[in-house]
């Protein structure tokens, strides 16, 4: 492989692709996706991430800016930096945009610490939320998830009154592992990239031209202070895509990564019912 992907990351021949043919595939599909639906506009959340920039640009393409709605949802704990990147891409594209701050819909839920003054002194106390004293002690994982299902109930709202189908932004690899949470970032009308695997999705992104700065960056669904998605998963997305693609890794990544297959198998499938 050869161009300004070579410059940014390393691929392995067998993940390589052609992103002309691949790039134009994917504007076609979503032309499709669209008139198949009777629609015009798409939307989607855009996160200042790598997936959801390269769906902005690919759908800004097949429809044109003004036809794709792009949505900000930062929660208090997200990094300044994913909105900044955000905007890096609406700019660029000329995108119409809306933030909405989802951070009283998830503390509505959990609840937070708020201070209060009197007589001068400072004291912490907690707002229980809606969930109860105990949804205090939620771990950051279940504020993360309702996070993401909060953004996607943003987004479904924000398509009615955009009248667009919502594009899914999810990639080949997170989709095989399971790493993504139900009726959260997995739910959408259709996924322009569910067919590349995240290495594919570095190399078609650096073609099109997603600024550089977010190609480079840690991958992370910024679902709390810090968090990243390799080290979330304990696996980087080079072993995954790898494994994915040769069926080769040492053994303690294969069973970390079979183990995780069959234990969110249920993410892959429609939920099962009775025959009668």
């Amino acid at each position: 492989m050869t161009g300004e992907a070579d410059r940014l990351f390393e691929l392995p021949q067998e993940l390589a692709i052609d992103t002309d043919a691949v790039h134009r595939e994917i504007v076609g599909f979503i032309r499709r996706q669209l008139r198949k639906a009777g629609y015009q506009r798409a939307l989607l959340g855009l996160s200042g991430g790598i997936d959801s920039a390269l769906v902005a640009f690919l759908a800004a393409e097949a429809l044109g800016p003004a036809s794709v709605l792009c949505v900000l949802m930062p929660y208090r704990t997200s990094s300044p930096e994913s909105v900044a990147h955000a905007r890096l891409v609406t700019d660029h594209l000329g995108c119409p945009s809306d933030l909405v701050e989802i951070t009283p819909m998830v503390d509505g839920y959990f609840g937070r610490e708020r201070e209060v003054r009197a007589d001068e002194a400072h004291d912490l106390v907690f707002e229980v939320g809606a969930g109860g004293a105990g949804a205090r002690d939620a771990t950051p994982l279940r504020r993360g998830n309702l996070a993401a299902r909060m953004r996607m109930s943003v987004l479904y709202d924000r398509s009615v009154m955009w009248g667009g189908l919502v594009a899914g932004t999810g990639n080949k690899t997170e989709w095989l592992i399971g790493y993504t949470t139900m009726y959260g970032d997995n739910a959408c009308a259709f996924g322009p990239i569910g067919d590349l695997y995240k290495s594919q999705v570095r190399q078609l992104a650096a073609a099109i031209g997603v600024p550089e700065a977010i190609i480079r960056k840690a991958p992370s669904a910024d679902l709390w202070a810090g968090q990243t998605d390799e080290q979330e998963m304990g696996l980087t997305y080079d072993q995954l895509d790898a494994y994915f693609t040769t069926a080769k890794a040492p053994d303690a990544v294969k069973r970390k990564i079979e183990d995780r297959i069959a234990r969110n198998a249920h993410k892959r499938a429609t939920p099962p019912i009775p025959p009668f």
